[in-house]
């Protein structure tokens, strides 16, 4: 397997604790790159923290802790025994988004979706607001994946849900980040974690981690914005039941991060599509580790420059980041 490693520059995100996962990347307004993750003693645990870093291009800041499991009880009104995967995106008006998942009784199946807001590029941050998004109980609205912009200023959110069932969702939400409806995506049983990337202004591509028997990331397509599915199906890639990400390049190539094998999360890997996702190139590596090493949850992101960033949880202790150029990736079918 060829490896791109020797094309990046890469670095460490400064973490103040054991356990760092599950990070998302953001372009700013003003041209620097947010990442925003969860860290603590261990995943689940009660004193995880959603944590908020930028990058000028030669260092990360500091982190900033955006909320903890005090902070958002007291902002919701809700118990929360537990924090999770945050999501970030700057809108066309430069507020910057942040999605967590937080739950207050029993374990991810019954997560609820909040949201923080920044004005000023991540330097303070509104109180967390509970989004409803289910009329039983509001339970099992979970994020993982970058936002897609859709016209007029509107977005979608790729979600799932984990309660009894685990399948993937479509939230779509208005220019002012109100929801204004969800479905579920077909034929998508034990998929969950979509990436999503728009084709153009009408078609979007799905690609959907698998936790079921498979051991493939499948695919899903909408040919009107999301508004209707087609049914999920397996690809011949490989897929540990691993998060992975889905990034339109501004060439127009897919480019694709994921752990590319059945078993285990020891290395990751990028793999490019000049046909919009029909088919991919051989991986090539970005990291590989012993057995028990774990590089999973990549994030990625072009910037206004294009350059490419990609970050991912490293050992489940750090959050690495890489940033390449388009060209360093080739053209391998």
């Amino acid at each position: 397997m060829p490896a791109v490693t020797a094309a990046m520059e890469s670095d460490f995100l400064p973490n103040p604790a054991a356990s760092a996962h599950s990070v998302s990347l953001a372009e700013l307004r003003d041209g620097r790159i947010g990442a925003a993750w969860f860290a603590g003693s261990k995943e689940g645990a009660a004193d995880v923290r959603i944590l908020f870093a930028t990058f000028d291009g030669s260092r990360w800041s500091d982190p900033l802790s955006v909320t903890e499991r005090e902070r958002a009880q007291r902002d919701t009104g809700r118990l929360v025994r537990k924090l999770g995967n945050p999501v970030l995106w700057c809108d066309d008006r430069g507020t910057l988004h942040l999605w967590f998942v937080s739950v207050g009784f029993g374990g991810w199946g019954g997560s609820a979706l909040n949201d923080s807001r920044s004005a000023d590029n991540g330097r303070t941050w509104s109180a967390a607001e509970r989004r409803v998004t289910s009329p039983f109980l509001n339970l099992s609205t979970l994020v993982r994946g970058a936002p897609v912009a859709l016209e007029g200023g509107a977005f979608a959110l790729p979600v799932y849900h984990e309660f009894v069932d685990k399948h993937p969702e479509w939230l779509r939400l208005d220019a002012d980040g109100n929801i204004v409806d969800k479905l579920r995506l077909p034929n998508a049983h034990a998929l969950l974690q979509p990436s999503a990337a728009a084709l153009d202004e009408r078609r979007i591509l799905a690609l959907l981690r698998d936790a079921g028997s498979d051991h493939r990331i499948h695919v899903a397509r909408s040919e009107d914005a999301g508004s209707h599915w087609s049914e999920a199906e397996p690809t011949s890639l490989p897929n540990p039941n691993a998060g992975i990400a889905l990034l339109r390049l501004a060439d127009g190539r897919l480019l694709l991060a994921s752990n590319p094998q059945e078993s285990g999360r020891n290395r990751l890997a990028l793999q490019v599509s000049t046909d919009q996702g029909n088919t991919w190139s051989p991986p090539r590596l970005v990291e590989e580790g012993s057995n028990d090493d774990e590089y999973s949850y990549p994030a990625l992101l072009q910037d206004r420059r294009g350059v490419i960033h990609l970050a991912y949880t490293w050992k489940r202790e750090k959050i690495r980041h890489h940033s390449f150029r388009p060209q360093d990736l080739g053209d391998q079918k």
